[in-house]
């Protein structure tokens, strides 16, 4: 039985190590044979059999077969804890939830949801941060990233809403459309404006301005294009009033959204209003993401939180469209949030006059939760130069070369609006990495292949991946200032879960992870309490009876010596150093052969077991005679000790 123990924990030892052994090793390896190894969760698992367990023990137990994805019996497990004790870590009431789906009771996993969104997700201080923080502060930190000129191309009349396709720049303006250049239309405060085009210069210059689309223009008002990466289809906004009709209840025209395609002729044909459009309210100022599957925009609709909110809408494959939906609070206020614009990065520029701002319209940048949703978790001013104390909105830009273009009524332009061309100098984002090193934890070896998972603070999984061969891992596009657990996993290690929150600063947040072994090696000589982290205080003042939670840890100290049926074990009892020295070496002794006795008659063979007594001789601290200590102190005295002799 012996040798078959060393040699299995020698083959765990060197799949393990994955590395060629220097000579020191070679030597730890022959040290390795007189150690026994410990499976701790099996031994949990049978003391429970027997009656002995502890919250400790269920939460550890629960855990482990969470960790597996064996959710049903975790479920037995975090059950029994919430019972004895409904008063949990955050963390536990989201594993309690998700083994309760696995099991079927979901109104039970509803509350526990609900414990958990209360203690992680609700944190009132965190909202009274974000309501509070200085504003004026942030934008000064993203000011000053722009070298911003004019463009070039602008007129005494209004030039603004610039759009990319291909090397050219479509834009909006107020020139040469006769007497309705003096019209104001009430919603956006702009002129009737007609399309134009400009070539683009690789400076980012425009030049040879022309009308665009002539089939798309008209006497009315035209505005913000978007177009396809294929330059085919074009979106852009429109008056309704069209061969004498168009209004809505009070006889006011309003803006509609139309799509125009392009035929083989260069010719704009099929140019029909979107079908959320309305005649009671207005939508304006398409957007296209990256993948051309979403449109964005912006619409007084009902539900509006303002005077204008930002909207999307799914682009079907058949080119059907969806419903819209509101973008929510974390971007639409009482006031106006209008010009959409994505770039490749995923990031949607807006124009709000009710996020702070400097005055008037600012433009502001937030980023598309990857997942698809609404869960908008940052919204930054893009700070001045961008921005002023008039008008700034309509900003575009190529992800690539960090050049574009944005709309303002800043004062020293030619117009009412002009356009101006800029490039961006630096980046707005916090940008961190996630990096660490997998390492036992008792050796500090590294530890190649162990995976590990990222979770956001609401434990939803967002990557995964493997250490390499250095145990080195790294998961990039953390965002900065938030919660993340990451989960570390290995073969014969027990699994981990660690906490950890992304600086605020650009650069990389580290997070060691240590993994400790399922089966630990204990020497000739070690103490089996290591394993276990037994809390060694049994006894109380001037007291060798075991105690019920002492009886829990002697349990699993039982468990080991009926695994390992050879192992021979040394219990040594101490005291602390109230009384005389002469009687606390017999009360040392009446403990030491109490947890013998014990044992004993739980079935150990005296012969396995010595017992001896050891006073206040060996004390952990500085507790001695004449030192005053607390109650706490000298209890960490009054333990007893499990030492292997032989195996």
């Amino acid at each position: 039985m012996k040798n078959k123990i060393i040699y299995l924990a020698l083959i765990a030892f060197s799949c393990l190590s994955g590395y060629a052994q220097s000579k020191s090793e070679v030597r730890g390896d022959k040290e390795y044979g007189k150690y026994a190894y410990i499976d701790a969760i099996k031994t949990y698992e049978r003391i429970y059999q027997k009656g002995y367990k502890s919250p400790d023990m269920l939460l550890k137990l629960g855990n482990a077969y969470y960790f597996n994805a064996d959710l049903e019996k975790a479920n037995k497990y975090y059950e029994e804890l919430y019972a004895a004790n409904p008063e949990q870590d955050a963390e536990f009431y989201y594993r309690y939830a998700q083994s309760l789906r696995a099991v079927k009771d979901n109104v039970k996993a509803n509350q526990m949801m609900a414990q958990f969104a209360q203690k992680s997700g609700n944190d009132a201080r965190a909202k009274l941060y974000s309501k509070n923080r200085d504003y004026m502060a942030e934008i000064k930190q993203n000011s000053g990233r722009y070298k911003i000129e004019n463009a070039g191309i602008n007129s005494k009349y209004s030039d603004y809403g610039p759009a990319f396709m291909g090397t050219k720049v479509i834009f909006s303006s107020a020139r040469d459309t006769g007497n309705f250049s003096k019209r104001i239309h009430t919603w956006t405060g702009q002129h009737f404006t007609n399309l134009y085009s400009a070539n683009m210069g690789e400076d980012g210059s425009l030049s040879a301005v022309d009308k665009f689309g002539k089939q798309i223009n008209t006497k009315f008002h035209e505005d913000t294009p978007a177009f396809t990466k294929d330059g085919k289809t074009a979106y852009f906004t429109r008056n309704n009033y069209l061969d004498g009709r168009g209004f809505d209840a009070a006889k006011v025209t309003l803006l509609k959204i139309y799509k125009a395609t392009l035929d083989k002729d260069g010719n704009w044909t099929n140019i029909t209003p979107l079908p959320f459009n309305s005649d009671s309210y207005q939508t304006a100022h398409p957007a296209l993401s990256a993948d051309e599957k979403m449109m964005y925009f912006a619409s007084d609709m009902p539900g509006t939180h303002g005077q204008s909110d930002l909207y999307r809408v799914k682009i079907n494959e058949d080119g059907s469209f969806g419903t819209p939906e509101n973008l929510g609070d974390a971007i639409n206020t009482e006031g106006r949030e209008t010009y959409p614009f994505l770039n490749e990065d995923n990031e949607l520029y807006f124009a709000s006059d009710g996020q702070p701002g400097l005055g008037g319209l600012d433009i502001f940048i937030t980023k598309i939760p990857k997942d698809g949703s609404l869960n908008f978790k940052q919204v930054l001013n893009v700070g001045e130069e961008a921005n002023g104390q008039k008008d700034d909105f309509a900003l575009i830009i190529n992800s690539k070369t960090k050049k574009g273009f944005l709309s303002s009524n800043r004062d020293g332009g030619q117009g009412s609006d002009d356009i101006y061309k800029f490039v961006e100098t630096r980046p707005i984002w916090c940008e961190q990495i996630l990096l660490g090193t997998v390492t036992d934890l008792d050796t500090k070896a590294i530890l190649p292949g162990a995976k590990l998972i990222l979770f956001d603070s609401s434990f939803k999984q967002l990557a995964e991946t493997t250490s390499d061969a250095q145990g080195k891992y790294e998961f990039k596009d953390v965002e900065c200032g938030e919660k993340y657990y990451v989960r570390a996993s290995l073969e014969t290690y027990n699994t981990k879960e660690s906490p950890v929150i992304i600086d605020k600063k650009s650069g990389q947040t580290e997070l060691n992870i240590e993994l400790e072994k399922i089966a630990k090696p204990i020497p000739i000589g070690g103490d089996l309490a290591d394993v276990f982290g037994i809390n060694l205080i049994y006894f109380d003042l001037d007291k060798w009876n075991i105690r019920p939670d002492a009886a829990i840890d002697l349990a699993k100290i039982l468990d080991v010596l009926e695994q390992y049926p050879t192992m021979k074990i040394d219990i040594r009892s101490h005291t602390d150093s109230r009384a005389t020295a002469a009687y606390n070496m017999k009360l040392s002794d009446r403990r030491a052969k109490s947890t013998r006795d014990w044992l004993i008659n739980h079935g150990i063979k005296a012969n396995r077991l010595t017992a001896k007594g050891y006073g206040e001789s060996q004390l952990v601290n500085k507790c001695a005679d004449g030192v005053q200590c607390t109650e706490a102190e000298h209890q960490l005295n009054r333990r007893s000790q499990f030492i292997i002799t032989a195996l």
